[in-house]
């Protein structure tokens, strides 16, 4: 896949430090700023949509969710393994984990162009060399023998419950909370739903983590913001119409969960790109975004 042009920057008011881009990140992507929280990582999401609000076309595989909503447009590839490149833990859904069967939760793989660029920004950063892969499952029925669980260099964890850990565990007995080349297993809740401030839990046992990227799904996004924990959002609207008919399963961004009109939930748009036909939008949540 070649190398994308540079995107426009229409408009960018986001907080924080520059982050240090290697040059060739610089010259594609502009300035990249993020704040820094005293105690907790800044958590952020990155979702691509239809101009219709649809972010999932139902069933399983690479044709159903991002990739077929963007067409694998090299602007969205770029900035996806940007976000994963600059983030501590990559934080996704069981049920998103499973409908992408094989793949890997790294910056290169998003992108594989620009891999050098993305370990040369974790170093400059002072970050390892992959950021954790922390897979959420109440129920524990995830695939162990997946690939995404044997990436060199690349940690991973299951945050689940305790009918979840004895699912995972039945076949392979614990060693000091990890399952044998494989990832750590950390109980998190009791179920039937993980609830986001666990997981964060669950990730702080590992060390200090400064960003936090959720990838996925609806379900997942929609719980973060119930509790209040989602700083920023990073959504790609690419220029298809999907529809819906209602006998396909064809997801929102926010699913299991509804705000407005009793609760309306507003953000602050922080920044506007442009890259071929896609928009790249940055919403900030929390404190400083518009009050219900």
């Amino acid at each position: 896949m070649p190398l994308p042009s540079p995107l426009v920057d229409l408009f960018d008011l986001s907080p924080g430090s520059p982050l240090p881009l290697p040059r060739e990140l610089s010259r594609l992507c502009g300035e990249i700023r993020f704040p820094r929280h005293a105690g907790r990582p800044h958590v952020i999401a990155n979702f691509a949509s239809t101009v219709d609000g649809v972010v999932s076309l139902g069933g399983d595989g690479p044709r159903s969710g991002g990739s077929a909503i963007t067409a694998l447009d090299p602007h969205d590839r770029m900035m996806m393994g940007l976000l994963r490149a600059v983030s501590d833990s990559v934080v996704v859904g069981a049920g998103t984990f499973r409908a992408v069967p094989r793949h890997v939760w790294t910056p290169e793989v998003a992108f594989s162009p620009l891999g050098a660029a993305y370990a040369s920004l974790r170093n400059r950063m002072g970050l390892a060399p992959q950021p954790r892969l922390v897979v959420v499952s109440a129920s524990g029925k995830v695939d162990l023998r997946q690939p995404a669980f044997h990436v060199p260099d690349q940690p991973s964890l299951i945050v689940t419950t305790p009918r979840g850990k004895a699912r995972l565990l039945v076949r392979r007995p614990l060693a000091e909370g990890a399952l044998p080349e494989g990832p750590e297993v950390w109980v998190g809740g009791e179920g039937p739903r993980i609830r986001p401030r666990s997981v964060l839990r669950g990730i702080a046992r590992n060390g200090r983590a400064r960003l936090v990227l959720v990838e996925g799904g609806p379900s997942l996004l929609a719980d973060f913001l119930q509790d209040g924990l989602l700083d920023e959002l990073f959504l790609t609207v690419a220029p298809q119409v999907a529809g819906r008919d209602g006998a396909s399963r064809r997801r929102g961004l926010v699913e299991g969960q509804t705000f407005g009109p009793e609760r309306p939930l507003w953000g602050k748009l922080r920044a506007v790109r442009k890259g071929g036909d896609l928009l790249f939008l940055r919403y900030g949540f929390g404190p400083g975004a518009r009050a219900a």
